[in-house]
């Protein structure tokens, strides 16, 4: 089992688990198609992941497959001011901000975010360094070594697993190296990003061996692709029961932090959990 986790003023013991509910400040979110996008709209649903037992709410200005391009201007014009907003709005909140870009991270650290949530795996190494620089939490993710935002052809692994922890550790030793805290690091599969769903499955069926690693580990699972097409083939707004029950499957694996949608189901999923655990 992972050790104590501790992000901004929050510790979370060993086995203790924590919600993360996603916001998108875009306009062409494959969950949401843009609801959020507004900042009043973005706000309200902070207040509702909050009201649903979010401990973090990860804010999100990039859209994560293809689509329209977004630089670093428009990307910090789109969750910076949010994060402020939010701050002041919820001052016990923890908040993320998922981006690849250390430009990004410097301007959101200094308005206060908590954790850099860093899906595309290290790409700019410069993250780390504004991690370590400003005190705040490092999610370190395998994405297949692939481009932000792009969706390899063929993708292919030896072993999955393996590949995943080996990436995965050696983000988190490098940022520990640059100055990261040791226990504001997470380690995540990133499921779906540079991987097929056979993949995603693999990944989910041997959590576990993440978990032995003893890094905290963080599961992006909620209403993805591989939910949907292990479920003969899914649209998005009927992802919901299949998402929860690879929730189970991973917490039950050992799983800390649950990057989810709909924080009010996950928390009561994970409390059934604990119990039955």
């Amino acid at each position: 089992m992972s050790g104590t986790l501790r992000l901004g003023e929050r510790t979370f013991a060993p086995g203790e688990f924590a919600i993360m509910a996603v916001v998108n400040r875009t306009p062409d979110s494959f969950y949401d198609k843009g609801r959020t996008y507004g900042f009043a709209a973005a706000l309200d649903a902070v207040d509702r992941a909050v009201a649903g037992g979010a401990d973090i709410v990860d804010i999100g200005g990039v859209k994560a497959g293809p689509g329209d391009d977004v630089d670093a201007t428009e990307e910090i014009r789109r969750v910076a001011d949010l994060v402020e907003a939010v701050r002041e709005r919820h001052p016990g909140l923890l908040i993320s901000v998922d981006t690849w870009r250390a430009e990004v991270g410097e301007v959101v650290a200094r308005a206060g975010a908590h954790l850099l949530n860093d899906t595309w795996g290290g790409v700019d190494p410069g993250l780390a360094e504004v991690a370590a620089r400003h005190g705040t939490g490092l999610v370190c993710a395998h994405a297949g070594r692939v481009e932000p935002r792009t969706r390899p052809h063929r993708i292919a692994y030896a072993d999955v697993v393996d590949d995943v922890i080996g990436y995965t550790v050696g983000l988190a030793e490098r940022a520990v190296a640059a100055g990261v805290a040791r226990d504001a690091i997470l380690i995540d599969p990133a499921h779906d990003f540079g991987k097929n769903t056979f993949h995603s499955l693999e990944v989910s069926r041997r959590l576990d061996e993440m978990v032995a690693t003893r890094w905290p580990v963080l599961v992006a699972v909620s209403n993805k692709d591989f939910v949907g097409e292990t479920l003969g083939g899914l649209p998005v707004d009927r992802r919901h029961a299949g998402t929860i029950a690879t929730l189970a499957v991973s917490a039950l694996q050992g799983a800390r932090v649950f990057r989810v949608h709909d924080a009010a189901s996950a928390r009561s999923a994970l409390a059934e959990i604990a119990r039955l655990a």
